[in-house]
């Protein structure tokens, strides 16, 4: 290669690079002076609202420009309403990002909020994840007045778990639990909320619920303190430092195929809390969006914030959402269909709250 040459591969070199810069710089100035809107699709005050908020509370200073956060809650059929509406008709040039409920990347594959598929409008290898702050742990405890203390006792006692929909993993994990272990767990649906779980567990309406760990650090420690809840067993990928004493679901299963079927479904508590912006949104764009969510999971303020809540950050980025999201999709169309057809049998022998249609 001559001199010439070489001159003019850097000078088209150093033209990528300021052509680069230039187009990052734009996306900085569409920022500037702007609001960026954070809809969560689950209702004020739960599981997804505190974090989402305290997310919001600190991700506009990372942004170039420092657009203002404005926040919006829209539940509605376990996420779907709103993913549905993020992927469909919000602004698709960076100034809208959701966090749906966990259960939505995964919609498409299980089809358990809509069986027949016809209500989810929305690709998930389309959406564009940004990342998660946390992952979670999730757990079956009963009220300390319950007469069971082990996962023995709920094989030979009907236990009544608290439930916000057949759809809602309150309802998916003590029906796999019963089919693979033999436990007793009857899921009594249509509490909505899970605070409305928690007051039926205080009036004795029900006598457990499966719950997001965090649900209970976060808006019932004092039942922890108090010994008030009984955690009886834990669910994830991995078991939680936390629970050094409390039985993992994944030893407990003994079967193969039923190992398959349950990592297959608690593999969405390692992006506990996603957030995803819609399809569309340039590049440039996005590079900032994750770059922000990146430095805010080190942020200091936000880690002080995050701390007076209770709430853990162990945050997954984009590329490991993305990846699992991925590795998740390559599951066996057999484990999936096996996993859906337990949880739909299941369902048909679920309770109504009294005095709910």
């Amino acid at each position: 290669m001559n001199m010439f040459q070489g001159r003019s591969i850097l000078l088209a070199l150093a033209g990528i690079s300021a052509g680069f810069a230039g187009a990052t710089g734009q996306a900085a100035e569409f920022y500037k002076g702007k609001s960026l809107q954070f809809v969560i699709g689950a209702a004020a005050g739960g599981g997804y609202d505190l974090p989402g908020r305290a997310i919001s509370r600190h991700l506009g200073r990372h942004i170039p420009g420092r657009p203002a956060m404005v926040v919006k809650n829209m539940s509605g059929a376990s996420g779907l309403k709103m993913t549905n509406w993020l992927y469909n008709v919000a602004r698709r040039d960076g100034s809208v990002i959701g966090m749906p409920t966990n259960n939505i990347p995964f919609e498409p594959l299980v089809r358990l909020i809509s069986r027949d598929g016809k209500n989810i409008h929305f690709d998930t290898n389309k959406l564009q994840w940004i990342g998660s702050p946390t992952r979670e742990t999730y757990v079956a405890f009963v009220w300390h007045a319950a007469p069971v203390k082990s996962v023995d006792d709920l094989k030979n006692r009907r236990v009544l778990m608290g439930s916000t929909s057949p759809a809602g993993t309150n309802s998916v994990l003590p029906t796999l639990t019963n089919d693979f272990l033999g436990t007793k767990m009857q899921v009594i649906t249509g509490y909505g909320s899970q605070s409305n779980i928690f007051i039926a567990l205080e009036r004795g309406e029900v006598q457990g619920n499966v719950t997001g760990l965090t649900n209970l650090t976060v808006n019932k420690a004092d039942w922890l303190r108090e010994k008030k809840a009984r955690i009886l067993v834990q669910y994830g990928l991995r078991k939680d430092p936390k629970l050094p004493d409390v039985p993992f679901a994944l030893d407990l299963v003994q079967k193969p195929e039923d190992k398959a079927a349950l990592r297959f479904l608690v593999s969405k508590f390692q992006v506990a809390r996603p957030l995803v912006a819609p399809p569309g949104v340039p590049a440039d764009r996005m590079k900032i969006l994750r770059a922000a969510f990146d430095a805010t999971m080190k942020d200091k303020a936000f880690l002080a914030d995050t701390g007076k809540l209770g709430l853990d950050i162990d945050p997954v980025s984009s590329s490991e959402m993305t990846a699992l999201i991925a590795e998740v999709y390559k599951t066996p169309k057999a484990v999936i269909e096996r996993t859906r057809r337990i949880i739909l049998e299941g369902r048909k022998k679920t309770v109504k709250r009294a005095g709910k249609k």
